[in-house]
């Protein structure tokens, strides 16, 4: 029997069968091999218990079933699998459900990882296969619940508000993000300011920088920033100064610059230096790679993708980079090695005093190493005819990242001088590169120009003064890099998101890419404003940054996902809906069958007083019923364990508290209102309870209106009056007796 290995892509097995042999038998899972089911309430897939939650999963369309049954016969033929999907949390769910769909029991079935497709990491890897981490695959179920729950609730309000098409936990606060720019820059009024310089005779240009007294507060001199991938080199940023706010103060100071002498109060340099920057980073290199060839997030990680599971070269199939989804910079130790090694051979000047460490960015996962070359000694130029053009790039790209960071620093003279005229005073800055240390292979210094050697007292030759009229900006609109920059700073999303955002935005219409930059359209504009006005949370980058932080605590084993999700739907996002459809006068959908409160029962909570609760559940397609503390508040803590399944009996029974009476003896609680009006006296309609309709309940009028009863229809989706038993048409005057509909949402886009 031969040993299986599954990988995600199927692009991954010639890589991987020239490292393992003909003895393994390497089949692709394509990714996911199910999904959550589209049933239920909303058709969300799974159920929220109070105490649990009920997924449902299946096949992912005919590929789904057809690669399960492959995998099926590929693994009893097999004595051991290992499952090897991508080292992160998506990669453990997609394990954890291949494991399930293949039916392994434990033993039979071992989890591997690896973020390098070379010899010696693949071999380590199945030395070190593991059990699945089930903390892992937990974290991976929360956010998928979380998705469709807050995609599939919210998504339907909008469709009958402003026509958008979805809204999500991770693309509504990038929209926000893209839309609140855009509100700046069409309110963003532009004032005029006059930039005032002199030019000298000895060869350099000085800005007014203003009176005696503010020649000091520009003394200090800061290093160079550190590297901003996401910028824009053909848009630096223009030397001017202090602004002048009219153009009478532009002219005097013309006028006094040119009557009275200028002398040098002030001339001084001192060396600095500015460090490498960091290996590239799943968002750093879709920033560089946007600003340097105009790729887009995906494209970016697709080529990415092609690089990591392996290229055809003269020796053999070689994968060219470690794994692309990281928020970590730190390497390897043995990689900082090698690039010293080749750094000592190839440019010795360049080898730093020490190893040179990059600190992580806080709330960075760190679970992978930064994006590096597997093998240092392919150099982008020695297989370039290998490569597409694209390919070069961004290879090109990541093995000078990985040299750079490993570099010593670029060593930097700089230099300012300070001029007098009268009581006005003049700057003017210089730098001159001593040293160019990493610059050599990444040059990011900015372009001061270098000043000729003054001395103190010196009086200088006024060549001119002048000014320069200009108009305070708006804000600049995103690009694809600055945005997904801005979404890494905010926390929002993780690193295998970033594309997948972009393209959903642009997909769902919300945003158009003219230019460089991202400009949100009518539709997108019109869908922000309205969740700014029914869900601000949702779109709120704070509570998005929360739930990745719960998503990484539950990842660690540090809470339980189960409980996360229920107590956040029940405590924050329902209340929200609620009030969001309020708002909007939005008809509600009513939940299906698969758990509905009912009546408050005559026994009281063996644990805090309260009465118990009915709710209705769903088990084996069958509508099932338990009890439960009525208190929201001690359910989730004091009352956890307080419940009471329904006998053959009709009696009630807990593990720890034994039986209570019969079920029958119920205190109906007061009529529960909706939001839908009474077609006749525009009064809420009631929510009365039934297991015989669709949704557990149907809507009667318990006002001036006794006739008015309307039933949930899956046919039209929507709420409707019966029609009247008689064949004769009903007045035109009678109102209770003609159907009512409400009105039709639109259908769902998923």
């Amino acid at each position: 029997m031969t040993k299986l290995l599954i990988v995600e892509s199927p692009n991954k097995i010639k890589t991987l069968k020239s490292i393992l042999g003909a003895d393994w038998n390497i089949q692709a899972s394509l990714g996911h091999i199910t999904e959550l089911a589209h049933d239920g309430e909303d058709s969300l897939g799974f159920t929220l218990h109070l105490d649990r939650i009920e997924c449902r999963y299946q096949p992912r369309a005919d590929r789904g079933k057809k690669v399960i049954a492959q995998l099926r016969e590929a693994a009893k033929r097999a004595e051991l699998v290992y499952l090897a999907t991508d080292p992160d949390r998506e990669g453990e769910g997609i394990s954890f459900h291949l494991m399930q769909q293949l039916r392994l029991k434990k033993g039979q079935y071992k989890r591997v990882t690896y973020t390098q497709i070379t010899d010696a990491a693949v071999k380590a890897a199945i030395s070190n296969a593991r059990e699945l981490d089930f903390a892992l695959v937990g974290a991976q179920q929360a956010r998928q619940c979380l998705d469709k729950l807050v995609g599939y609730k919210v998504s339907p309000i909008l469709w009958q508000s402003s026509g958008g098409k979805s809204a999500g936990r991770v693309q509504s606060p990038a929209l926000h993000l893209v839309c609140d720019r855009e509100r700046a820059i069409q309110n963003f009024k532009p004032t005029d300011y006059w930039s005032v310089w002199v030019e000298y005779a000895e060869g350099l240009r000085a800005y007014y920088l203003g009176g005696l007294n503010d020649a000091q507060t520009e003394e200090s001199d800061r290093d160079d920033p550190q590297t901003d991938d996401a910028a824009d080199p053909s848009q630096t940023q223009q030397t001017e100064s202090k602004r002048v706010l009219s153009q009478a103060q532009a002219d005097r100071l013309v006028q006094i610059a040119q009557s009275h002498p200028h002398q040098v109060i002030e001339f001084a340099g001192r060396e600095t230096k500015k460090n490498p920057p960091p290996p590239l980073t799943t968002s750093s290199l879709q920033q560089a790679a946007g600003v340097r060839y105009g790729f887009g997030a995906e494209k970016t990680m697709q080529i990415a993708q092609t690089l990591f599971e392996g290229v055809d070269l003269p020796q053999g199939r070689k994968a060219l980079i470690t794994y692309h989804r990281t928020d970590s910079v730190a390497l390897a130790p043995e990689f900082c090695e090698a690039v010293q090694q080749w750094l000592t051979k190839h440019d010795p000047q360049n080898v730093p005093v020490k190893t040179v460490k990059h600190r992580d960015r806080s709330g960075a996962q760190g679970a992978h190493e930064a994006i590096r070359p597997t093998y240092l000694e392919i150099t982008p130029e020695s297989i370039q005819s290998h490569l597409s053009p694209e390919q070069f790039k961004l290879y090109d790209l990541i093995w000078r990242r990985a040299i750079v960071s490993q570099c010593a620093p670029a060593q930097l003279q700089k230099t300012r001088a300070v001029i007098r005229s009268a009581e006005l005073v003049w700057e003017a800055r210089g730098s001159v590169v001593i040293f160019p240390g990493y610059t050599k292979y990444w040059n990011d210094l900015g372009q001061d120009a270098q000043l000729p050697t003054l001395r103190q007292e010196q009086v200088l030759t006024l060549k001119q003064a002048a000014y320069t009229k200009k108009q305070t900006q708006p804000p600049a609109r995103y690009s694809e890099a600055k945005l997904v920059q801005t979404l890494e700073r905010l926390e929002i999303g993780r690193p295998s998101t970033y594309a997948t955002i972009m393209k959903i935005l642009k997909e769902r219409g919300y945003v158009q890419v003219k230019g460089k930059v991202l400009v949100p359209t009518e539709v997108g504009l019109k869908t922000d404003e309205i969740l700014v006005q029914i869900l601000p949370n949702l779109i709120d980058a704070g509570l998005t940054a929360e739930m990745e932080a719960a998503l990484d605590a539950i990842a660690e084993g540090k809470r339980d996902w189960q409980r996360y999700l229920i107590d956040w739907n029940q405590g924050a996002f329902q209340p929200a809906l609620t009030r969001a459809r309020q708002r909007l006068g939005v008809t509600e959908r009513p939940t299906s069958k698969s758990e509905q409160a009912g009546s408050l029962t005559e026994y009281p909570c063996p644990v805090c007083g309260n009465f118990l609760e009915e709710h209705q559940y769903q088990k084996d397609s069958e509508v099932r019923v338990l009890l439960r503390c009525s208190n929201p508040k001690n359910r989730s803590t004091s009352c956890k364990e307080v419940v009471f399944f329904k006998t053959k009996h009709g009696t009630w029974w807990n593990k720890q508290f034994g039986t209570i009476g019969e079920s029958s003896n119920l205190i109906q609680r007061e009529d529960e209102l909706s939001d839908v009006p009474c077609p006749d006296c525009s009064k809420p309609l009631s929510k009365i309870p039934s297991q015989k309709v669709t949704g557990g309940f149907f809507l009667k009028c318990k006002h001036k209106c006794p006739d008015v009863v309307m039933f949930w229809s899956d046919r039209t989706n929507q709420w409707e009056q019966p029609k009247p038993k008689s064949a004769s048409p009903a007045p035109a005057s009678s109102k209770s007796s003609r159907p009512q509909k409400t009105s039709k949402p639109k259908s769902r886009v998923k």
